[in-house]
Order: C-alpha cells, then structure tokens, then sequence
C-alpha cells in the first residue's frame, strides 16, 4: 500500500492497451461491501480467502494489467496464479514514503492501529520474502508516475 499501485496500474494499462482491474474493487464488488467491512466484520483470513478465489479468476484472463492489494503475495497460490498469465511486478517505497503516501487515508484496514508507522515497518518485514519473488521490483520512491510506467512498460514490451 502507498506505492502507486492504482496509479500505475491504470496508466500502464492505457500506455499497453491493456483492461485495467483491481483485485479489491473485484472483492468490494463480489462481496457488496468494502474491505474495511470485510477485515472488521469477516476477518483477515475470510478476506484472503476471497482475495485467493479473485486472484485466480483474473489470472485466467487475458489482456489486463492487473492491480493487487499488497498482501495478496501471502498465499503461493496467488502468485502462481500470477505468474501463469503474466509478469509480476512488486512496486516499493521506504517506510516513509508509504506512511507519507498513506497517512490521509483511513480505508487501510491494516493501518487502522495506534502505531502506523510501526506497522508499516512490521509488513514489510514480514512481506519482504513474499515480495522478492516477483518477477521485477520497483521502487517508485523517487520516480515520477511516468518513469515508473515507463519502467514497466519496457519490462512487459520486453516479454512480448
């Protein structure tokens, strides 16, 4: 979360030519509830249970840039399902460019505690496994929307 996923996923898919399409606007839709509902009244575990069944329905597509919530890397499964149909790319940020980027927002389910920054800290760590192994990884820290894109763009193009 904070690393510009929605962002760069939205421009990536009009520079491609590509369907955008979030994982968790697909669960929000599935569900007829929001992620916060969900973590608060379902739990984690119910959550990336759905998040699971999403990622494989839109693995099985073609043709979309595909923008996941950063946890969804906690199940191998998801990034098998990934994997299979495209390229993984994992976008970062240091600690405080994501608490910068987030702080704002209180529809963070798992950034809705007494220490954020703490937490912050505590998923990379935890995640930091998970994420290495994506295909690429890109620290949008101190790129513009553009380079970023740019940067993925010639990764995928390179696939092609």
């Amino acid at each position: 979360m904070g690393t510009g996923k929605t962002t760069i996923a939205t421009k990536l898919a009009l520079r491609l030519g590509m369907r955008y399409v979030s994982t968790d606007n697909l669960i929000e839709a599935k569900e007829k509830r929001t992620i916060n509902e969900i973590f608060t009244n379902s739990g984690e575990d119910y959550f990336r249970d759905v998040e699971s069944s999403v990622a494989r329905e839109v693995s099985a597509m073609e043709n979309l840039v595909i923008d996941c919530g950063g946890g969804v890397v906690l199940r191998e499964e998801n990034m098998a399902n990934l994997k299979s149909g495209g390229i993984v790319v994992c976008l970062t940020a240091k600690p405080e460019v994501i608490m910068e980027r987030t702080k704002k927002y209180k529809h963070r389910p798992l950034l809705n505690v007494e220490d954020p920054k703490r937490k912050i800290l505590d998923l990379l760590n935890k995640r930091a496994p998970f994420y290495a192994k994506a295909d690429h990884i890109v620290d949008t820290g101190d790129l513009t929307v553009r380079q970023v894109v740019d940067k993925i763009a010639m990764i995928a193009e390179g696939r092609k």
